[in-house]
Order: structure tokens, then sequence, then C-alpha cells
């Protein structure tokens, strides 16, 4: 087992990571730039190390100084979180090179099914459905034309080396192909350094459904079920559950199937997590595999009573999984607290929080690295906190976050919070049917804090 893990990470979930290796009696290091001097993963590591300026090229994603603190400091091991490197194949390879364990998978896994085309093409071949569209990326507006033809409008174009929303254009009609095609490659090339695009059939009616997967480098694959990720502002994800309110035995089965396929099609080792599409007859679509832990981890964690980090941690020290799926056995929801104004189009509002009081009681987790007094700084992701419950049943869930929504004081920035008390009260949420354009609906003006 590893006596000392550097942190590539910040926030909650570096915080989140520390305290599973507490439990397991294994030394932390924090990073952190020097915005975050003052954040709460920072003073609980055993050591400290400040690796650059508050930008995030000049700290989090300086794979040089990365390293550097972790030689400085002796770990021998490297948990990168979510975000930042925890998906960079570059990364994990240059830990490979300096003897230090990534706890993640190799850079040739990350490579697999970071680029959105080779994974497609990985999952065809391994026997996974997926999207009808382009095998290959597209060489033209020309190709592109005539390819969404085949397939039938409305179409998605995609970059290949995609995320978090961007790179994205739903094309419903030919006319419409030109402009869009140009802005989404314009739009992926700032975001990624990369242009290539893909098409795929425009699923409607759709819900996005996760499973959690782990793998261990004996080839054995398992997986703990499903989350639901539907609730999505402009591909954002907002909220998440387990088990999805469309779920059934069969569906699981099947769904939980074609993961392990997908885990076992690349020799997969650690935490990864295969999305999916599924449409309104539940037919299911593979749409992309993440390659780190989920930021929506807890639910799984709390209806499997299972530690995601610490068999992440294992994983990578070389002792096998059992081999065994789990499965929910009572109901989860996550809510993102995001220090954001919904009432004016989720503006990021960056500031110091004056006040702070923490919903507590049966069934209710927060994960955050925030307190009062505390600045959050401009310069990285908007969220700030994760509200986590756990019931017996869906309905018990929706009363119960509501409940402790309405305990949660942030005070002195705008945050989601009262978005989300809204969504508790919302009929068609609370009904468990919805897709992912449910929020194109919603009203908004009504959230100010």
């Amino acid at each position: 087992m590893f006596k000392k893990i550097l942190i590539a990470n910040r926030g909650e979930i570096a915080l989140r990571i520390i305290r599973t290796c507490r439990e397991m009696d294994i030394k932390t290091v924090a990073v952190y730039s020097t915005a975050d001097q003052d954040s709460l993963h920072v003073k609980f590591a055993d050591e400290a190390i400040c690796i650059g300026a508050p930008p995030s090229k000049e700290s989090y994603l300086n794979i040089p100084s990365v390293i550097t603190a972790a030689e400085i400091t002796n770990a021998d091991a490297i948990h990168p979180g979510y975000g930042f490197l925890s998906e960079n194949a570059e990364f994990s390879q240059v830990c490979e090179d300096y003897d230090i364990k990534f706890i993640g998978p190799s850079s040739e896994m990350i490579n697999q099914m970071g680029d959105k085309i080779t994974a497609k093409s990985t999952m065809i071949k391994a026997g996974v459905p997926t999207i009808p569209g382009s095998e290959e990326l597209l060489d033209s507006v020309k190709e592109g034309k005539i390819q969404a033809k085949n397939v039938g409008y409305p179409v998605m174009i995609k970059a290949t080396a995609g995320g978090g929303g961007k790179g994205m254009r739903i094309i419903e009609k030919e006319e419409d192909f030109q402009k869009l095609w140009d802005d989404c490659r314009q739009e992926s090339l700032a975001a990624f350094g990369n242009n290539g695009m893909y098409m795929e059939k425009y699923i409607l009616e759709p819900r996005h459904v996760e499973f959690q997967i782990m793998g261990d480098k004996y080839g054995r694959v398992c997986h703990l079920s499903e989350r639901d990720c539907t609730v999505q502002r402009r591909h954002q994800k907002l909220l998440e559950e387990t088990p999805s309110p469309v779920m059934t035995t069969k569906l699981r089965d099947k769904m939980g199937e074609a993961a392990i396929k997908a885990g076992k099609a690349i020799g997969y080792e650690g935490a990864g997590t295969v999305e999916f599409l599924v449409d309104k007859n539940t037919d299911f679509y593979f749409m992309e595999m993440n390659t780190r832990i989920q930021v929506e981890h807890p639910i799984t964690e709390e209806v499997t009573d299972f530690d995601l980090i610490k068999e992440q941690i294992k994983v990578a020290a070389g002792i096998e999984i059992s081999g065994i799926n789990y499965f929910p056995r009572m109901h989860a929801m996550e809510c993102r607290i995001n220090a954001e104004d919904p009432s004016k189009g989720f503006r990021p509002c960056p500031g110091k929080i004056t006040n702070l009081h923490l919903p507590g009681g049966l069934g209710v987790r927060v994960d955050t690295h925030v307190y009062a007094g505390y600045t959050i700084p401009p310069n990285y992701d908007s969220m700030i906190a994760k509200l986590i419950v756990t019931g017996q049943t869906r309905e018990e869930v929706v009363v119960r976050m509501k409940r402790a929504l309405e305990e949660f004081v942030i005070e002195g920035i705008p945050t989601t919070i009262p978005f989300h008390i809204k969504l508790m009260e919302n009929k068609v949420f609370k009904s468990g049917k919805f897709t992912t354009a449910f929020l194109d609906d919603f009203d908004f003006s009504d959230l100010a804090n």
C-alpha cells in the first residue's frame, strides 16, 4: 500500500480524498495555487506545497510543478481527482516515467476513451450499442451533409476532443449545416486545440444515464449500477440521482452488461463511468466514457455503502476487486451547489462567504471545502458544495432534499440553492418523467437569492 499520496486537485474533491487516505493511514500532500492558500484541503493535508499562480495552466495544469511537488515530498502516488489533469494521458505517462503511481488508468486507456471517435469505434467492436452516425472524423461539410441524409435529421455534430457541453451543435435541417459546423469547429479549437468533428443521430426525448464501473489489472470489471444525470442546463449537470426513475431490473442488467463490456474492451483499470443516452423506448446508446472519478460519485457510495476512493487506491496498489456487481439498496440524490446567480443565466459569482450554515439530520451529507469567511476565487469552476440526500424512496428523498436545502444558508454570494428548492417543488420533476430538455422551459426569473 502507498505511504504518501499527492492530490493533484483542489476544493471538495481534494478534501474528500484526504478523508479516505486518513482512514487508510496514508499520508497526504496537498498542492495549491496562491488563490487557494486558505482552502480547507490545504489545512487538512499532512503537507501542502504551493505550485503556482491562480491561472490553472500555471498551477493545477502545470505538470512539471505537480511532479516536482511529488518528488520533493517523496509521494509514491498521485490522485488526480476529477477535472484538471485527471484525464490527461501525458500526465499519466509522466507519472509512470518518474516511477510515481497514477491512481487511474494508463495513458493508453485514457487515449482510447478520450478521443470520442476512437471510443465509438472500440465500442462497436465490443458489441456495445452506439448512436447511428459517422464512424470516422468528418472531412468536410459536404461529407457531413451526405451522412446526415443517411441517418436522418436532426443530427448532432460533436468535437472528438469535446467535453462539458462544448463543441456540440444540434442541426435540424441541411440549410443550417454550414454555419453550425463553422461555429462548432471554432469553439472546439479554442477549448481543446482540436477541431476534429464527427456526427451522430440526435436522440429525441433522451435521458442521460451513466454506469459506474471498477476494473483491476487482473482483467476483472464490475459495475455499481447507474446514476441518472438527466437534469442539465446547456449540457452541464445540475442534479444526479440513483436509481434512475426509468430503470427496471431488465434494463439495468442489459446496461450493466454493456458497461462491463466497455471496460473489458480496453482492459480498464480503476474507477470509470460509461455514459449512455436512453430514448423514450428505453433503447440505450453508448455516448462516452469518463476515465476518472465523477463529481456525482457520492450518491453511488450512499446507496451501495462502498467507498469508491478507497477502491481506486486499492486497485492502483495492485489489489484485485471482488468482481461482484453492486445494486442500489436505497435512493440518493445530489444537488450541485454553485456560486452562480440562477436568475441571471447562472452567472458565476465569486466572492466572500460572510455566513454559512450546513444542513444536517438523517440521510444528509455535505461535501464542501468552504466556510464562513472563505473567499471563492474567480479562477476555477463555480461549484462550492455538493448536497447529498439518501432515503428509502425517491419521494422521501425529494421531501428531505427540500428540507435540507431550506436549512442550507450561504450568505455573501448568490448560489443555486433557490433553483434547487424550486426544482424539488416542480410537478414534472417529482413525477420522474422528464428528458434532458426538461429545463428548456423552466422559469428562472424569480430565483434571486
